[in-house]
């Protein structure tokens, strides 16, 4: 009896001692599942500083002096006004600028997209050592070494009208006079585009590629299915993710560009860009403002609807 009266307590300090013990776990774990949170927020600081400082204080610096007024002698009016959306709206030649840039960004997309898909196809199962995979997306890489400036410069000597295109054209006797629409015209500047953003279409889909397991197309392969039927239903769907990637970048770059259309259409090619930097020229802020946000939300509209097609996230 003495024994049981005994044994009680002890069969008692047991279970409050587990109970201790599984209090002291919980805790523990709660610690750690609060810890987590703290260390991932520290990490992702830097880089959410950097983005609050350098893309979302100027957007809403560009809100801002949108809203404002403005006059010849006094470049902001510090009082709340819709007359610069207002002007955008209702002016036409607001309406064919976009329409001339969304044409020239989708002949542009069209063109990247077939030949950064082909490059990349060559890279990516065509070249078999990493080696020469590496070396070839160098030498792609080669006219980003210099300026944009310079790099569209160049095109003048090979597209004007005594230019070397045009001379070659002469003496094999394609035309009789030279051709004044290669330079200062939509073609020059679609040429430049192609020129400066076809590499941004390339190393995307290359990635998309690399990943795709090569037991696929074997299999195909063995099946009896052409080249063509293999690019159409294996490499393509899986190579999706790279080319709204891609297009992501191109449609962006495309969509504000007007360096390009500076230099190679010679004041004979209208841009949304162009237009900006000329109304900055002029010191007219609120309205390069006003068109700078409606073609931040164009540019949104047009990603937004490319995302839906392809679920990026997701393929990643």
């Amino acid at each position: 009896m003495l024994n049981a009266i005994q044994g009680t307590p002890h069969a008692e300090e047991r279970p409050r001692g587990a109970s201790r013990s599984r209090h002291d776990i919980d805790a523990a774990n709660a610690r750690g599942r609060w810890q987590l949170p703290i260390i991932a927020c520290l990490q992702a600081l830097p880089l959410a500083a950097v983005f609050f400082l350098f893309f979302v204080v100027p957007v809403v610096l560009v809100v801002v002096v949108s809203f404002c007024g403005y006059e010849t002698y006094r470049i902001l009016i510090p009082d709340f006004t819709l007359d610069n959306f207002r002007d955008v709206f209702s002016e036409s030649v607001t309406y064919r600028t976009y329409l001339i840039t969304v044409k020239l960004c989708a002949i542009v997309w069209t063109v990247t997209a077939l030949l950064g898909f082909l490059l990349a196809y060559f890279l990516a199962f065509q070249v078999r050592s990493r080696t020469w995979q590496t070396v070839l997306l160098l030498i792609c890489s080669i006219p980003f070494w210099t300026s944009i400036v310079i790099r569209m410069i160049a095109w003048i000597p090979l597209l004007g009208r005594n230019g070397l295109v045009n001379r070659a054209l002469l003496e094999i006797g394609a035309v009789n006079q030279p051709q004044e629409w290669l330079l200062y015209s939509e073609f020059a500047v679609i040429v430049g585009y192609v020129h400066l953003y076809t590499l941004m279409m390339i190393v995307p889909i290359f990635n998309s590629m690399m990943r795709i397991d090569r037991s696929l197309i074997e299999a195909a392969t063995d099946a009896g299915a052409s080249t063509l039927h293999v690019l159409r239903t294996v490499v393509l769907p899986l190579s999706k993710t790279g080319i709204a990637i891609g297009s992501i970048f191109v449609v962006a770059m495309v969509m504000g560009d007007f360096v390009t259309v500076d230099v190679l259409g010679g004041g004979q090619v209208a841009s949304v860009g162009k237009q900006i930097a000329t109304q900055l020229s002029y010191l007219q802020f609120p309205p390069a403002a006003a068109n700078a946000i409606v073609l931040l939300l164009a540019v949104i509209t047009m990603i937004v609807l490319l995302v839906r097609v392809v679920d990026i996230r997701k393929e990643l």
